[in-house]
């Protein structure tokens, strides 16, 4: 079977079990998370999350804010979507089989609706490749292990497209497999990158508000306008779309802050959201 190993571990999250345990309590328990360990004893079905996907330092807080919320639910499948950083393989890809590993043990991909999502959606390749090196679906797996107890399978999709017409496709696609599986869907992304705080908040709080009113067209819209560096903007959108098919009605910003909030230096930051849809 084939195994995809950690590409960040050490540099994003801790690599040692008990330093990555303990980092993502701290995570929940942070000012800027939940405030509260899960699992969250509000169980209001909850249909995709947006999560960013910084060193745990940076953005874990506004993270664990997201997964607090979906951890009531028991997904079987978790379907995760991220923008390709690295540029490398496929526009869009999946993958076929294997598990992802993460200090805290393996997780296995859904052989079965990688295949059926590839064939509802072609531009939606199976390539192990891909996922390599990025760090955007990697960060989210210890957090998932730590939010839930049950045992669940994966759904990677990593974007170097991700344009409008190719969202709605991947949206689509995703809501579809939904149906057949009890799933959970998280788009990863962070917001602005590396201007000043008071921009990065004033910036983000435009976009935040076209993705709580789960209106793409505007999103991308204000994107262009604002020219708002979200790397996952993809990602986003996918995850609005299927939401949205699967009868979301809005989306609620659990937390937004930046580098600059968690570190105190403000002068070039990142922005990080936690939004959730129901």
């Amino acid at each position: 079977m084939q195994v995809r190993t950690p590409a960040v571990a050490g540099m994003f999250y801790p690599k040692t079990n008990q330093e990555l345990k303990s980092s993502i309590r701290n995570c929940f328990l942070h000012n800027y998370g939940p405030g509260k360990l899960p699992p969250s004893p509000n169980d209001k079905k909850i249909i995709g999350v947006i999560c960013p996907h910084a060193g745990y330092e940076y953005s874990g807080p506004i993270a664990a804010n997201s997964y607090y919320a979906i951890s009531s639910q028991r997904p079987d499948l978790v379907i995760i979507i991220g923008p390709n950083h690295w540029g490398i393989g496929r526009d869009v890809a999946t993958m076929k089989e294997g598990v992802w590993r993460t200090p805290l043990g393996d997780i296995e991909v859904d052989t079965e609706h990688a295949i059926e999502i590839n064939k509802i959606c072609n531009m939606i390749e199976l390539d192990s490749f891909s996922h390599t090196r990025d760090h955007c679906l990697e960060v989210q797996l210890p957090m998932l292990q730590e939010t839930f107890s049950h045992k669940f399978k994966i759904l990677p999709l990593i974007l170097i497209d991700q344009r409008y017409h190719t969202a709605i496709e991947i949206g689509k696609a995703i809501a579809k497999i939904s149906k057949i599986k009890k799933t959970t869907i998280i788009g990863s992304s962070d917001f602005t990158h590396y201007e000043s705080n008071d921009f990065a908040h004033a910036q983000d709080k435009s976009l935040i508000e076209s993705i709580v009113s789960l209106d793409v067209d505007r999103f991308y819209s204000v994107l262009q306008e604002k020219q708002i560096s979200a790397c996952g903007y993809g990602a986003i959108a996918s995850t609005m779309i299927a939401c949205k098919e699967l009868g979301a009605t809005k989306g609620i910003l659990k937390k937004y802050a930046t580098s600059g909030d968690m570190t105190g230096d403000k002068s070039s930051v990142v922005g990080y959201a936690s939004i959730v849809f129901s």
